[in-house]
């Protein structure tokens, strides 16, 4: 009885091999068959690639604004003053030298000097004074535990045209009065911090600032912030406003404003690191100097933006996110915008050559420039999700659209179109998908392209990248889904996609820019080939 179970189990175990196999030979035979149902399941998942070329960078390559006579470290103080508020007092301690001269009522204490190399450690706590210093020299200014209300104007007033070393140690407060009832007529003062030279700071201290009058932090020359946290809570203009130029090069800054988080009137940004959380209902970043508004511009005003790392999270409520009235040059960083108007926008040329942006903007284009745009590298990724008005996710009037490496993804109403004849790198014009999906491409040998979750419905979408190669056919997809895979803003470069369904849309690549749907801005026809724009 034993026997016949065993001889039993085993033409059941022979039966299973058998239908397996016929299984496997079906399977087989339907490759060839032309009503194949092409459909991404798990037995053709393909591995998903990050493949992000460079090519030659152009633009604002190798600025960094560096500066030996910026460094403090490079200069001599031979005398230190100490002053240590408390409540309505303050302490004036060390020696002052004979050509200082220190004034005091109540808390507000003002100080003039003659001479050079005077540092001043400035400590201790108020609720109604401030600081002023009168000077030609430069001087160090160390802020350690320092906190300062003043009812009746600025915290920190430096009336000196030289440059002012702010140091920063332990935790500082400044905040100012609503209205200003104590400057002189001839004398200028806008910021709970102002100068009317240089500011430069560092140290590994925190400052924090609330502007209630007009700016948070300004100078009447150039600011420049080597490290520390510089927070601006509140500011009823800017957080931080110059006349001259911008440049940081560390540190991290929290910018809060009603108007400008970082603003220079009538010169450039140098960004080169640092950590920025920006939160402004006008521009986040901007080199405002507008030359067309100008009856006789000056020509020596370069009103550029050069960011070369750092990273940024950008957030304006009527403005944009980044804006140069002149050249933007983004060589490095990672920068995530969320902007009502623009969210990169320069008066001239915009070269993107590195980095990870992410830019979403309510209102007008992801990416708006007034000359041509350039990308030679990095991972960029535009979206402006407005639906009633011509607005792009790269917009460049007729201006040269140049691809030449790089990972490119727009989605908008529409698009310029690429310039064929400076453009290197292949790129695919197409009608959006629905949201909340994936979206794959891949070639007819299984090879993925793209695999990105799209976020919002959209007219159009445009895509460059090294994976798309000449004279190969691909295939898009929706749908399915993504195992073990690492995605940036939605954008998979790792893991294995499988499951989706094929659109209908297959295109092949065999000019530099293929366009089989969406739309081109107001200047450019679909299916021309000419560039569009905004």
């Amino acid at each position: 009885m034993k026997n016949i179970i065993i001889k039993k189990n085993i033409n059941l175990l022979l039966i299973a091999l058998a239908f397996s196999a016929s299984i496997l030979t079906f399977s087989s035979c339907s490759d060839d068959d032309e009503d194949t149902v092409t459909v991404a399941d798990d037995d053709t998942a393909i591995a998903i690639t990050n493949i992000n070329t460079s090519g030659t960078a152009e633009g604002d390559t190798d600025n960094t604004g560096a500066d030996e006579d910026d460094l403090v470290e490079n200069a001599t103080f031979e005398n230190t003053v100490q002053i240590v508020f408390s409540n309505t007092s303050a302490t004036i301690t060390n020696p002052v030298p004979d050509d200082v001269v220190i004034t005091q009522d109540g808390a507000d204490i003002t100080i003039n000097s003659t001479i050079s190399e005077v540092a001043y450690e400035i400590s201790g706590t108020t609720t109604d004074g401030m600081l002023k210093i009168y000077s030609e020299k430069k001087l160090k200014l160390s802020l350690s535990d320092l906190s300062i209300a003043n009812t009746d104007g600025p915290a920190i007033n430096i009336q000196s045209s030289k440059t002012i070393f702010v140091i920063l140690e332990g935790t500082n407060n400044l905040t100012d009065a609503s209205t200003y009832s104590t400057i002189p007529d001839d004398e200028d003062a806008k910021a709970t911090f102002f100068s009317e030279g240089q500011l430069v700071f560092s140290g590994s201290g925190a400052l924090n600032v609330a502007g209630n009058y007009k700016h948070g932090i300004a100078s009447d020359d150039y600011i420049r912030i080597i490290s520390g946290t510089i927070t601006v809570t509140e500011a009823a203009s800017d957080a931080i406003h110059t006349n001259d130029y911008i440049i940081v090069d560390g540190g991290t800054l929290n910018l809060t404003a009603d108007s400008d988080a970082m603003d220079c009137e009538e010169g450039y940004i140098i960004i080169n690191d640092g950590t920025f959380t920006i939160n402004a209902i006008d521009d986040g970043i901007a080199a405002s100097y507008d030359i067309d508004d100008e009856e006789e511009p000056d020509d020596s005003i370069t009103p550029y933006v050069t960011i070369n790392g750092g990273n940024f999270e950008i957030t304006t409520s009527e403005g944009e996110g980044i804006e140069a009235k002149g050249t933007m040059t983004i060589n490095d960083g990672t920068i995530n915008i969320n902007s009502y108007d623009d969210g990169l926008n320069a008066g001239d040329n915009i070269y993107i050559n590195g980095g990870n942006i992410y830019v979403y903007a309510t209102l007008n284009d992801a990416i708006d420039s007034n000359g041509g745009i350039t990308i030679t590298g990095g991972m960029t990724i535009a979206i402006a999700v407005r639906t009633d008005e011509p607005d792009g996710s790269f917009d460049c009037d007729d201006n040269t659209f140049k691809i030449t490496g790089g990972t490119i993804l727009g989605l908008a109403l529409n698009t310029s179109f690429p310039t064929e004849s400076e453009s290197t790198q292949n790129s695919v014009i197409f009608d959006g998908v629905n949201a909340n999906q994936l979206l794959n491409i891949q070639s007819e040998d299984g090879t993925e392209a793209l695999t990105y979750e799209v976020p919002y419905n959209v007219n159009t979408i445009i895509y460059s990248t090294a994976k798309l190669e000449t004279d190969q056919t691909y295939t898009i997809y929706t749908g399915g889904s993504v195992s073990n895979g690492t995605e940036v803003n939605g954008l998979y470069t790792s893991g294995t996609y499988s499951g989706g369904t094929d659109s209908g849309e297959s295109f092949t690549i065999n000019s530099t820019v293929t366009q089989i749907g969406g739309e081109l801005g107001p200047t450019g026809e679909p299916g021309t080939g000419g560039p569009g724009g905004n």
